[in-house]
């Protein structure tokens, strides 16, 4: 068992009302492990710190309990995942200076930004995969484990929106 520590954007099923309202829903749902935030209207965040034998358990048993307090939620984005090159950094415990030696110098091999603008913006699990694998550098097993299924909800989030999409069993209940 591990701790999990994530962000789970939701849209909430109608904008006008007032965020606040769900907070002790949440906390009865089983999201006494998230912080709330309800800064942003018609939407609502939760920055959880859930204990599981996997990053994908942690996340789906948020979920689940997020819209059994909310139903109608849409989840909006998991995170940590879009990450710029200052975040990296940041989280690799390099300047930001280093990180973009280390882009600059390895462009063959350094991960394609999913945004190439400005900022450019990564997904995180490419980025500590490549540290760990191209340059040999130690990377957080269970930040990784977050960061690759974070991706892959957002990643499957978008593409649930295609004419025909059909997602992965173990991902499509989180969806519904």
């Amino acid at each position: 068992m591990n701790d999990y520590e994530f962000t789970l954007k939701f849209r909430l099923p109608d904008a006008s009302e007032d965020p606040e309202q769900y907070v002790a829903r949440l906390a009865k749902a089983g999201c006494d492990d998230a912080l709330v935030g309800i800064g942003q209207r018609g939407r609502i965040a939760l920055d959880f710190t859930r204990t599981a034998r996997s990053a994908l358990e942690a996340i789906a048993s948020a979920i689940r309990d997020v819209k059994k307090a909310i139903p109608g939620a849409a989840l909006v984005e998991a995170s940590p995942d879009f990450v710029g090159l200052t975040d990296v950094a940041e989280i690799a415990g390099f300047t930001r200076q280093n990180m973009r030696k280390l882009m600059l110098g390895n462009a063959a091999t350094f991960p394609v930004a999913v945004h190439d603008g400005k900022p450019a913006l990564w997904h995180l699990a490419n980025v500590l995969t490549w540290l760990r694998e191209q340059q040999k550098r130690p990377i957080d097993v269970v930040l990784l484990e977050v960061a690759t299924t974070t991706m892959t909800l957002n990643i499957a989030r978008e593409t649930r929106q295609l004419p025909g999409a059909i997602l992965p069993k173990d991902l499509a209940p989180l969806f519904v």
